[in-house]
């Protein structure tokens, strides 16, 4: 993306006026829902007000790291932290829409000032921003620092860290915290100074993650494990942990003997209350409101209960790793009474099956084409809640990040149900086709492990998956797990076919989708997302320890794509697209089903709610309650 058009991203004075996308106001007790962008208020009614505790239930606590921030990579826990938890230099006005993929100061007073070459950038930190419990002291530029040199250390496994890594001059992985970073200056405690290898102009957006988020050496320095600093986090944001004020943070030894944190288990819940050391005039209310004054998320793997209490006022909403299930999708969109309460997010986001290029019967191009001629797409689609969960993908990137759209659809097939004559046509071609039938019927076609998740959608839709496969003789042997993630991350698992991932932007441009996950340069041991493989060589795979079948890699398209990039935003699109026909037609390592709406039931308590369209999920730091309507 050309440096001048992010720029005039942030500065886009229309994020000012943003409180809630498909917002609510209360008149007497009667929930409305509003335009997006805009909290409706007229005489006799009162807006959103401060207390009470939003209640949340969620099926499934997906942690990658442990609520570690260093680590953390997966949207729910980035809302998390941005809205809650951890301040960074830059960050997003949390709303839905165009606005919220927009940049605002956060830490920093203004945004940087870069050198005429385009490799130094100077931020400023405002005054008044401090650490909660149980440090209470004010943050600094050296705080900063630390969160690089903790993303730096290869034990923290930082899953994002490859984005800095090379890019600020002298960072790379270490095998023990490294003492500074060549390119990172503090010259003092309200200064600090990136210099780059090369120009970036997506490095404002880099500087907006929350592994950038400013950790106190004195307790982050003591978990340098990966997942350990989750249960001892101090935030720098208007909420913090229950129960953080109750560690001692004199020693680490006292850490880990006052600890941990009784408010956070990743396992269990989620408890936040005020951070009593934030200054809410150090933050603009239009990227944070904080009406509430806790937040519970509580685990219940029922989750027609979840939706249920939701419905009786016994909970606000739900943080899901799916939509409602379609029968709660069906009773919302046909019930006036209900309708106000459903609400909707355009997430920047492709659901989708991933197949590993080096393991039979997926190292075989023409299998991985037939399978995406057989799949029935609208039947998933279907399973998923039918047309208000989203639209059948076609291809890799979002329409949000794409010029491609919908119509680009390299496997189109009739009303997207699968041609199984096509896909027997294509599996003929295939070395596991020993006959010549059109089925995949060589010994490596049987007991196929594809790992699903646990919660509704996924189980919903896996049959429609597997009966699409057997119909071109790919029997599949399902593993269903709550740590789906972490099976497929795991390289040496070697898993030949996962219907679990999805992947939404890490950042409002096509470097952090396409340009990320197809990279063979990132692969690594834990924590890897380039599920396929692709461009996997027998260098890695030796020092991985996986199986090695020739992949062909895109390292060298990737390279080329940032390269137009920097001379014009239409030239690296147009690059970013072609890259993504490359990947549909000649490489082959999905099958996109889904570009999702997010969706989600609220309680007739709630007078405030906004969608997160940088994190995909609820804006937590916009949600309010009438305490009088909850039961």
């Amino acid at each position: 993306m050309a440096f001048a058009m992010i720029v005039a991203a942030c500065g886009d004075d229309s994020a000012e006026t943003t409180t809630t996308a498909a917002a609510t106001s209360t008149t007497s007790g009667a929930t409305t829902t509003t335009a997006a962008g805009e909290t409706t208020t007229s005489a006799g009614t009162t807006g959103p007000q401060p207390g009470g505790t939003y209640r949340i239930e969620t099926d499934g606590i997906a942690y990658t790291s442990g609520g570690d921030p260093s680590g953390e990579y997966l949207g729910i826990s980035f809302g998390i932290f941005t809205n809650l938890l951890a301040r960074t230099l830059l960050t997003y006005y949390h709303t839905g829409g165009a606005n919220g993929n927009s940049l605002a100061p956060d830490l920093a007073v203004d945004f940087p000032e870069i050198s005429d070459d385009g490799l130094t950038y100077t931020f400023t930190l405002k005054d008044g921003i401090m650490f909660g419990p149980p440090l209470s002291r004010p943050i600094t530029s050296k705080d900063v620092e630390f969160a690089f040199r903790r993303m730096a250390t290869e034990s923290v496994v930082a899953q994002y860290e490859f984005y800095y890594d090379g890019l600020i001059d002298g960072m790379a992985l270490s095998a023990d915290l490294p003492d500074s970073i060549a390119g990172i200056e503090t010259p003092d405690d309200k200064t600090i100074v990136f210099h780059l290898t090369k120009v970036s102009p997506d490095f404002v957006f880099l500087v907006a993650m929350p592994a950038t988020s400013p950790m106190p050496e004195e307790v982050a320095g003591c978990f340098l494990q990966a997942g350990e600093y989750g249960r001892y986090v101090v935030s720098s944001g208007p909420y913090m942990y229950e129960g953080s004020d109750q560690l001692d943070a004199s020693s680490c030894e006292a850490l880990v003997a006052s600890g941990p944190i009784s408010g956070f288990d990743p396992e269990n819940h989620s408890y936040f209350v005020r951070n009593p050391d934030y200054d809410p005039a150090t933050d603009d209310p239009a990227v944070r409101a904080n009406y509430v004054d806790r937040i519970t998320i509580d685990l219940n793997t029922n989750v027609q209960d979840i939706y249920a209490k939701i419905r009786a006022g016994e909970l606000e909403g739900a943080v899901s790793s799916g939509n409602p299930p379609a029968d709660v999708l069906q009773a919302y969109a046909t019930d006036p009474a209900l309708a106000p309460l459903l609400k909707e997010g355009g997430d920047d986001r492709t659901w989708y099956i991933t197949m590993n290029l080096t393991v039979p019967p997926f190292d075989d191009v023409h299998v991985r084409r037939a399978a995406n001629l057989i799949m029935d797409k609208a039947g998933i689609l279907q399973a998923w809640g039918g047309d208000i969960s989203g639209v059948v993908a076609t291809h890799i990137q979002p329409p949000g990040l794409s010029g491609l759209g919908a119509d680009y659809d390299p496997y189109a097939t009739e009303g997207h149900r699968g041609d199984l004559a096509a896909a027997m046509e294509e599996m003929k071609l295939s070395k596991y086709d020993t006959n010549g039938d059109g089925l995949c019927d060589a010994p490596e076609c049987s007991g196929v492990v594809m790992i699903n998740r646990t919660s509704s959608n996924w189980t919903a839709s896996e049959p429609v998956v597997v009966n699409s496969l057997a119909q071109i003789g790919i029997q599949v042997a399902v593993q269903e797990a709550e740590n789906h993630y972490t099976i497929i991350q795991t390289v040496a698992n070697n898993i030949p076919i996962g219907m679990n991932p999805g992947w939404g932007k890490d950042y409002p441009d096509s470097s952090s989708f396409v340009g990320f996950l197809f990279d063979g340069r990132g692969i690594k041991a834990e924590g890897n997302y380039n599920y396929s493989m692709v461009g996997l060589s027998a260098e890695q795979a030796a020092e991985l320890g996986v199986v090695f079948g020739p992949t062909v890699s895109v390292d060298a398209d990737i390279d080329a794509c940032k390269l137009a990039a920097l001379e014009s935003e239409q030239g690296g699109l147009d690059c970013w697209n072609a890259l993504d026909m490359k990947m549909m037609e000649e490489i082959v390592p999905w099958i996109p089903y889904l570009w999702p709406n997010i969706l989600t039931t609220i309680g007739p308590a709630v007078t405030s709610w906004d969608f997160d369209q940088f994190a995909g999920t609820t804006a937590f730091s916009k949600l309010a309650v009438d305490p009088s309507l909850q039961r």
